[in-house]
Order: C-alpha cells, then sequence, then structure tokens
C-alpha cells in the first residue's frame, strides 16, 4: 500500500513537471460539448487558454495535462457551450412591460413608435443595452443579435460588459431617432462597419428592418454593403400574416420570393421570425444558405403565428432562437424559456409529442444558431480551438433533481436563474452568480428614471 501511494506522488509530481500551463480549468459533473459527436462527457473539464478552448476532455485527462492560473471547479454542475441569441432589441429593455396584450401594429404605432420618437438618444441606448447585457449573461447568453439605433453605442456597452453580439444599426424608410433618410441610415451603418471591423467581440451589420418599411432600392444598397465588408444583413421576415397579405398584394409575390427576386439574399443573411413561410419559400431559404431567428415568446405574446421550425429542421436550415424585445413582444431574454417554448409550441400545434426533441432544441440554442449567424467555426460548440465561450448550470436544487438526461434538464427544468458562471473570450464575466462588468446597483437606479421619464412622455399618447 505504502508503494502504491508513492508511485501515485511520484506520478503526479511527473504529470505536474510536465503540464503546460492554461489560464482557466472549469470542471463540472457533465460536459455537454455540441461537437459533431454531440458528446456528453461525465466528470469533465474544459482547458482555457487566453481566448481560446485548449482542451476539452474528463477531469482527468486535462488535469494530467494542465496546470491553471485559475481553477474552477463547479461540482455537481453542467458545462455547456453559452447560449446564443439570434434576434432581440437589447436597448429596449428599459421599455419593458409598456405595452402588453395587444396586436403588433397597435404596440407599434400606439405605443412603440411614439414613446421611441420622445426618448431613443444615446444615453437610452446605452443604459437599456447595459441592463439587458447583464440580464442576458445572468441567464447564459454570451452572444446576441440585435437590431436598434445608435448601435456604435450598443458596441461600446456590450463590449464594457464583455459580451459577444453582432449588431444590427437600423435602415428603415421613415425618419428615426438616429437617421432622418435612408441614405443618412446606410452611411451611419457604412460608418459603424468600418469602426467594428475585425473587432474580437463585435461583428457590425447592416440592419434593414423589414421589406415592408424598406423599398427595393435601399435593400439593394443595403445588401451591397454586407457583401462589400463581408458581414451578415438582418432583417425581420414573414412575421405577421397582415404582413405577407400586405406584400402579396404590392408585389404580387411572398416577401421571401420578393427579397430573393431582388438578390437580397446573395450573402450572409439572418432573417427574424420566418413565420407565415411557404413550402416553396423555405426551398429559397435554405438554398441561399439563410439564417432564420424562430422567437417562440414573441410569436405566441404577440399571436402572430406559429413558425414552422419541424419543417425548417428537416430541410436541416440554420435556425436559432431569439427572444425579441422586451418591450411587449417579449418581456425578457430567458433563452432557457425560448428553448422550452420552441419544443413544446411545435408539440401542441403539430399534435405531435416527438416534435422537436429536447436536444434538438437545445441545439438551436446553442450550434445551430452559430450557423444561422455563419459563426459555428468559433462559437456554438466546446472544441479545442473554438472561442471560450462557456457556461456552468447547477443542477442540485430540487427543481434540478434527478437527472436522467442531460439534455431533457437543460430544456425542460432548469432556469436561466441556474447559471452561476459564464466565460466569454476566455474572460470571466460572471461568478457565483454575479456579474463582474456591469454596476448592478447604478443601472437598476437609471432604469427606474428612464421608466419616470417614458411613462412622461406617453401620457399624452394615450399610454398607461
Amino acid at each position: 500500500m505504502l508503494r502504491f501511494f508513492l508511485i501515485s506522488a511520484l506520478l503526479s509530481v511527473v504529470f505536474a513537471w510536465g503540464a503546460e500551463p492554461a489560464d482557466i480549468i472549469v470542471t463540472a459533473r457533465w460536459v455537454v460539448t455540441m461537437d459533431g459527436q454531440r458528446r456528453v462527457i461525465d466528470n469533465g473539464a474544459v482547458a482555457v487558454k487566453g481566448d481560446r478552448i485548449a482542451a476539452v476532455g474528463t477531469r482527468a485527462e486535462i488535469d494530467a495535462k494542465y496546470t491553471p492560473k485559475q481553477r474552477i471547479d463547479a461540482g455537481r454542475a453542467i458545462v455547456t457551450p453559452g447560449l446564443i441569441n439570434t434576434h432581440t432589441h437589447a436597448a429596449m429593455s428599459l421599455m419593458r412591460g409598456i405595452a402588453d396584450d395587444m396586436n403588433l401594429q397597435d404596440w407599434l404605432e400606439k405605443f412603440i413608435f411614439p414613446a421611441e420618437g420622445k426618448n431613443v438618444s444615446p444615453e437610452f441606448v446605452r443604459d437599456g443595452t447595459t441592463l439587458a447585457c447583464a440580464e442576458m449573461l445572468l441567464s447564459g447568453t454570451t452572444t446576441y443579435t440585435d437590431m436598434y439605433y445608435f448601435e456604435e453605442v450598443v458596441a461600446e456597452a456590450t463590449k464594457a460588459c464583455g459580451m459577444r453580439a453582432v449588431l444590427g444599426q437600423t435602415i428603415i424608410q421613415f425618419p428615426v431617432a438616429d437617421a432622418k433618410t435612408p441614405a443618412e441610415g446606410l452611411k451611419r451603418t457604412e460608418a459603424f462597419l468600418i469602426k467594428y471591423a475585425k473587432d474580437p467581440l463585435i461583428v457590425a451589420a447592416p440592419a434593414p428592418h423589414a421589406l415592408y418599411t424598406n423599398d427595393e432600392a435601399t435593400l439593394k444598397a443595403a445588401r451591397a454593403m454586407a457583401n462589400k465588408y463581408g458581414v451578415p444583413l438582418l432583417m425581420h421576415l414573414s412575421e405577421t400574416k397582415r404582413e405577407n397579405d400586405d406584400m402579396q398584394a404590392k408585389y404580387g409575390a411572398s416577401p421571401t420570393a420578393v427579397l430573393d427576386r431582388w438578390g437580397i439574399f446573395n450573402g450572409r443573411s439572418v432573417m427574424a421570425h420566418g413565420v407565415w413561410i411557404s413550402s416553396a419559400d423555405m426551398d429559397i431559404l435554405k438554398a441561399r444558405g439563410v439564417g432564420v431567428g424562430h422567437c417562440p415568446s414573441s410569436n405566441m405574446k404577440l399571436a402572430s403565428g406559429v413558425a414552422p421550425v419541424v419543417q425548417y429542421l428537416e430541410r436541416d436550415i440554420a435556425i436559432g432562437l431569439g427572444p425579441d424585445g422586451p418591450a411587449g413582444s417579449n418581456n425578457d431574454f430567458n433563452l432557457f424559456e425560448e428553448m422550452d417554448l420552441a419544443a413544446k409550441l411545435q408539440k401542441v400545434t403539430t399534435m405531435n409529442p416527438t416534435a422537436i426533441t429536447a436536444e434538438q432544441a437545445f441545439e438551436m440554442a446553442t450550434i445551430r444558431g452559430a450557423r444561422a449567424l455563419s459563426m459555428d467555426m468559433e462559437i456554438g460548440s466546446l472544441e479545442s480551438g473554438k472561442k471560450a465561450d462557456l457556461i456552468v448550470i447547477r443542477a442540485d436544487r430540487p427543481h434540478a433533481l434527478p437527472i436522467y438526461n442531460v439534455y431533457s434538464q437543460l430544456v425542460y427544468a432548469l432556469k436561466g436563474s441556474d447559471v452561476t458562471d459564464v466565460i466569454v473570450n476566455g474572460r470571466v464575466v460572471v461568478r457565483g452568480s454575479k456579474v463582474l462588468t456591469v454596476d448592478l446597483p447604478t443601472v437598476s437606479r437609471k432604469s427606474l428614471q428612464w421608466q419616470e421619464k417614458i411613462q412622461k412622455s406617453i401620457a399624452s399618447e394615450g399610454g398607461k
């Protein structure tokens, strides 16, 4: 026995002597990789060096090879890739709950557009984005896709919070807070793209709002700009039946067919919603390699309809998840909720309990969402060489016990509030359920100040 302990001690010294340095090692009961083999590693570990994942394996394998500067021993927890939000409007967090329980057009025209017209400014955008980033990080989102105004300010706030993002500068036909004309919007967008070219955290993108809010020339100019700078084009597409009917009447074809006819899908593209999509439309999206941001909570809350996600997946279209905006179409940024609803909504509407498995739903929030953004070579799974974006989810609370299937637990039982640690680009930004990059008391105080200001500004518009 003494001989055994002496040999073990000697081997430990030898391994430590020959071990490579690592910045961080994270260990947990389960590591869900979402790699090509969909490995779930028992008693697993992830080694991080710089902004990259150095290795993923069992704890014994990783400890034998690496000596870390920092260790996060998560115990009975699950380590997964960071969650990827493929559609939202972050700064609208300051209008959370401003108008609920109404249809999309009334919500936009009677509340959102008037409130934005009177309140949106660089300061509004900075404070709203910071509030949103704090919420997203605390619930496990490490990358988000945005579409709003003053996106250069969104970028500054996002980087300060340590998040990764694809940020779309809105281009729209009527005067808005940061541009009075589409030409001005395009000019602002190009300056944004130039400023954030090759940024380690930010992908800047043109975001023409939708077909029904832009003309052909503006959309073609936005497409050309996206291709010039090698970035995606972000848009809303076929969110409501009214949108489809109006565009059919105006152009004699579906929004998807019109955009394809104009060449708008000829390049990296991410379309939000995609609810009222025909089989022929879906064939176009597949052929053009278009990514889709599915927003189940928003589509349900606004009664916009149910996206045909089963058919998207049957065609292997890159479809991710998004909460949309928190000002009435959804009231939070919780991707755990979106995973759960994405699966259950398809089951009940198809009357098929096997439609959208837990693993497929989690895939949409990770590697398939990364594919939708054309970023799957960098994020979306835990693999050597990829960006070090990962989260730790505790699994020891009553609602998390017992665990028979990790994917089922992630989608149907665990919550955003179970996230304890978050690493983005190799940097620990949440530790022990506390966000390290945001001054939460200040953010909270500012949000209440904005609430008072916004309520006063819309009183004359009939808001409550």
